[in-house]
């Protein structure tokens, strides 16, 4: 606030008298804490205050390029292809233990039911079409009755 008071009154001032009044230091002389018109306590506070946003973000930053990461790492492990030591990196910058979002590990659990329920017989079998079930639980009944038949007939047993 005091800034602010010293900036319009200031410069007001000094048009009045024509700038002979007062030794003021130059802007070369200016401390960086004057220069934006702050205390030196103050300046060094903000100073502090934009390291550590800027370690926040950093932080954050890795976090997201893990998370991305385990996500290439995850299909790569599914789709059986080469690993990747730049993920690898990624994942042990942030500690090694990254967790995905909720909806990108949902996503991958709905993946992996979907190939499932294809990878298993069944699915396999309604993935056929024009499949008559009945008909072909009758053929297969009837072989096995032709093998037991001929099994009677023979000989050897």
């Amino acid at each position: 606030m005091a800034f602010m008071v010293k900036s319009v009154v200031g410069g007001q001032l000094k048009n009045l008298t024509g700038g002979l009044g007062g030794e003021e230091k130059g802007e070369s002389e200016k401390t960086p804490a004057e220069a934006h018109g702050m205390t030196r306590e103050e300046y060094e506070e903000y100073q502090k205050q934009l390291v550590e946003e800027k370690m926040e973000r950093d932080a954050q930053f890795a976090q997201r390029k893990a998370e991305r990461a385990t996500l290439r790492s995850h299909f790569r492990d599914k789709y059986r292809l080469p690993k990747n030591e730049t993920d690898d990196n990624q994942i042990q910058v942030v500690g090694g233990d990254v967790e995905l979002p909720k909806e990108l590990a949902k996503m991958i659990e709905q993946d992996n039911e979907e190939e499932e329920e294809r990878d298993s017989v069944i699915g396999q079998l309604t993935n056929i079409q024009n499949l008559d079930l009945d008909s072909l639980k009758g053929k297969a009944q009837a072989t096995l009755d032709d093998l037991k038949q001929s099994a009677e007939k023979c000989i050897v047993m």
